[in-house]
């Protein structure tokens, strides 16, 4: 492609960009050009300017109306700048996209009016009540769009899906209160006020989707508490970085970069005579290089090591976060009594921290820890992953080592170079000294050192001792948190693998071989998985291996159950399986129906194949692929589309995902495992299907469908019967296969009358109660499109006084995250 081609390819995208979302592209152009023509960029707005369009409590005052709305058009610095245009091409094409350009530029003025006249009266009333930091913002005046941005954002998002919707909420007030509570200018308030606004306002004016955000999924929990987490470790850096904050919390920004005194000012207080000053100044001077701005960051780092931790749901992550923070919620009460108790005339190292009042000075630093410990606390049940084994003490063996290590040198290496000292120590004065070294500098307070480093060894073994320790603890936690954990059942995992893949089992033998699964071998021929909940242990489908040993499987798996004193449950079996303990005399009972495609000979023509043709021939003329990959080497844009669309579904439902021998995200990650997407001309993707392979002799016969997802807002219609239809035309050519299984539906079936003993209504019943979310009926009828075989599937069990015992273990294999809450819920769904 040559240069003219690629100018009018960067054409074309620009124009269809300002086409659909012409206020945002509008807007960025205008704003831009007057940043360039005022002179503020790079350099921000000058003090005219501001007089002239910034809006606040004295502009207001003044009679000057109009700035609510002129400061919408100037953005400040090029930071200003850039930030308000990241803010608008998140926000605004997707409003625009969905209520319209009209709509969206009176939201967007809206929001930023209100959130300014919002802010306003707040600071007006609380610099009326005496307020230090209200009478400070009282005399500043905001510019700049990013609140009427922030505001629109919120808005819209009452018409977009509740995973997103929870997100972008989640992320954009979590913004906006950090801003607030630890930069703390007018601005920053402005901004989370036309947030709020824009958050009320929205499904007034715009109205709500039809079901409102469910419960989180596990995934989704994790990656919502280590954004908190992450947002509050970073906010004391976000009140480092603007420089003159003013916030609630910005005094915390002392302990993360505690800005050095003016050397001119240091020296005139030296001339001067007060030496207790001069020396202090002189060591807070000299401590404010790279290396005690690195040991002062620890706790970030360690936050920040720990947010990533948790993402990865580690329970170790979970342990360090809960118990850092109530460290730094102690060492945060200390600071708030030392500045409260403290004149500012006398307070050298905070000196000029401006003003919260006492109060609130005393306990906010720390609020914001023991809020996160009991965020963690409340979300105990989400971390459940556990490192590898021995990888937590090796990290604890290297850091004990790395800390002697540097200890002995400290001591030894400073006293050999003793004379590069102000004060020259002895070994036991660097000894009493060595623990300071580790803390970070800004929790020392006021705690005078006994001597300070003038050379250049001295100075890298005072300061950079505590940071090689921390680096060093941060990495082996880090890394710590990556590794997978390889254990004793994942090597029986790998041993039940191989007789799927020899062998084979049922359609859904492939299920065997996920996480949870505990397993028992009948002479390494045969295996069963299974999984023990209270005192039952249920098996996950047929036993897999060698065909003449699989009854004998069953029998022995029932003596093994028997002498651990555990209920065997048989779930999910087929006829053979359920003759084999019938012939234990146990009972059976049908709880699902699989649905099975045999694929020779099979042609999508006739009336009974109307609605798969349809979707066909509509995903062609809409320019929809449908592409075979593996999860595992997908591109990075394809696998986060499959994620937020699967995160969106379960948001939809309003319940937890369900498990067990039901699919999700990750046993996608199997790299035998094929996914199936449909893909537009733009690389969107419109819904996705995974497809589990059938052994038999060590050969692929089969395919049988588990994960299926599909775009909720703005897909294809008939996206699940182009990807079923897509399968069956595309694995017809591929030699071997034979049939595709649908999989089965859980508690449904095509003949509710053929068996109406007690337990079967009982069940039936269920599968009624869970319709109007999980829609088990609905999928079965939905797979009879495809005019399948049906085969139904049991559950066999010893005892009918066990039935209430294995009817909760499966129903805890299925839902383990469920709440009461919930469970109301869902039974008044059912009523409804």
């Amino acid at each position: 492609m040559n240069v003219a081609e690629r100018a009018r390819g960067t054409g074309s995208a620009l124009v269809r960009a300002a086409r659909h979302a012409p206020m945002t592209c509008t807007l960025i152009t205008v704003c831009w050009l007057a940043g360039f023509l005022t002179g503020s960029i790079p350099g921000g707005a000058s003090a005219r300017l501001l007089h002239n369009v910034g809006a606040g409590p004295e502009a207001f005052a003044a009679g000057h109306w109009w700035t609510a709305v002129t400061g919408c058009f100037f953005w400040g610095s090029l930071g200003g700048h850039l930030v308000t245009t990241v803010l608008f091409l998140v926000a605004g094409p997707v409003a625009e996209r969905r209520i319209g350009t009209a709509r969206s530029v009176l939201l967007l003025f809206g929001t930023q009016v209100a959130g300014t006249l919002l802010a306003s009266g707040l600071v007006g009333l609380g610099s009326l009540v005496g307020g230090r930091w209200a009478g400070e913002l009282a005399t500043q005046a905001a510019i700049g769009a990013a609140p009427g941005a922030v505001g629109l954002g919120l808005a819209v998002t009452s018409r977009i899906s509740a995973l997103w919707r929870r997100r972008l909420r989640i992320l954009l007030l979590t913004t906006g209160i950090v801003l607030v509570a630890y930069s703390g200018a007018l601005s920053d308030v402005v901004l989370l006020s036309a947030g709020l606004v824009g958050l009320v306002c929205g499904p007034l004016l715009l109205g709500r989707t039809d079901r409102s955000p469910g419960p989180a999924s596990r995934h989704e929990s994790r990656v919502l508490v280590a954004m908190i987490v992450a947002a509050s470790a970073v906010g004391p850096v976000v009140a480092a970085a603007a420089g003159a904050a003013i916030g609630p919390l910005s005094v915390l920004q002392y302990l993360v970069l505690s800005p050095p005194p003016d050397a001119d000012a240091v020296l005139q207080i030296c001339l001067s005579g007060d030496a207790d000053t001069c020396r202090e100044l002189q060591a807070h001077l000299r401590l404010s290089g790279i290396g005690p701005a690195l040991a002062s960051a620890v706790p970030v780092i360690l936050l920040l090591v720990i947010a990533e931790g948790l993402r990865r749901g580690r329970r170790a992550a979970w342990v360090l976060g809960v118990a850092l923070n109530a460290v730094l919620a102690v060492l945060g009460a200390g600071l708030g009594l030392l500045i409260a108790d403290t004149p500012d005339s006398e307070l050298v190292v905070f000196r000029g921290v401006p003003g919260a009042q006492q109060l609130l000075t005393l306990l906010l630093p720390s609020l914001v820890p023991l809020c996160v410990v009991l965020l963690l606390l409340a979300g105990r049940a989400q971390f459940t992953v556990r490192a590898p084994a021995g990888t937590l003490q090796r990290t604890a063996a290297t850091s004990v080592a790395v800390l002697g290590t540097l200890s002995i040198l400290y001591v030894v290496g400073g006293t050999a170079v003793a004379d590069q000292f102000d004060r020259p120590p002895t070994a036991a004065q660097l000894l009493a000294d060595l623990p300071l070294r580790f803390l970070p500098p800004g929790y020392l307070g006021e705690v005078d050192p006994a001597f300070l480093p003038e050379g250049l060894v001295a100075t890298l073994l005072f300061e950079w001792v505590g940071v090689a320790f921390w680096i060093t603890v941060a990495a082996g936690l880090l890394a710590g948190f990556v590794k997978p954990r390889v254990t004793a059942a994942a090597a029986d995992a790998a041993r039940a693998r191989a007789l799927v893949v020899e062998h084979g089992g049922s359609d859904l033998a492939w299920i065997t071989t996920w996480a949870g699964n505990s397993y028992w071998f009948c002479d390494q021929e045969a295996a069963i998985a299974y999984r023990v909940i209270g005192s039952v242990a249920v098996t996950t489908g047929d036993p897999i291996g060698r065909p003449e040993r699989r009854a004998d499987a069953v029998a022995g798996f029932a003596r093994f159950c028997g002498e651990r004193g555990w209920t065997p449950a048989l779930y999910s079996i087929t006829a053979p399986t359920r003759d084999a303990c019938a012939e234990l005399g146990w009972r059976s009972v049908q709880v699902a129906e699989e649905i099975v495609v045999p694929l020779e000979g099979l042609t999508f023509t006739g009336k009974r194949w109307q609605d798969v043709r349809t979707a066909l021939n509509k995903a062609e003329r809409e320019g929809i692929k449908a592409e075979w990959l593996t999860f595992s080497h997908a591109p990075l844009a394809i696998t986060d589309q499959i994620r937020a669309i699967s995160e969106e579904w379960v948001a939809d439902k309003g319940l937890p995902e369900m498990g067990f021998t039901l699919g999700g995200l990750p046993e996608l990650a199997d790299d035998a495992v094929r996914c199936l997407v449909a893909v537009d001309t733009d690389r969107t993707v419109h819904g996705v299907t995974s497809w589990m392979p059938v052994h038999r002799d060590g050969e692929i016969v089969g395919w049988t469908l588990d994960f299926m997802r599909r775009r909720g807002t703005g897909g294809f219609r008939g996206t699940t019967e182009f990807l079923v239809g897509s399968a069956v035309r595309d694995l017809q050519e591929e030699k071997g296969v034979e049939f595709i299984s649908l999989s089965g539906s859980p508690l449904a079936r095509v003949d509710r009358t053929a068996d109406e003993r007690g337990l079967q209504r009982v069940l039936d019943a269920l599968g009624a109660a869970l319709e109007p979310v999980y829609g088990f009926r609905s999928l079965l009828a939905f797979k009879a499109k495809f005019q399948p075989v049906y085969a139904p599937l049991y559950l066999a069990y010893p005892d009918l006084a066990a039935l209430p015992a294995i009817g909760f273990a499966i129903g805890r294999a299925y839902l383990p995250d469920l709440t009461p809450r919930q469970s109301a819920r869902l039974l008044r769904r059912r009523r409804a």
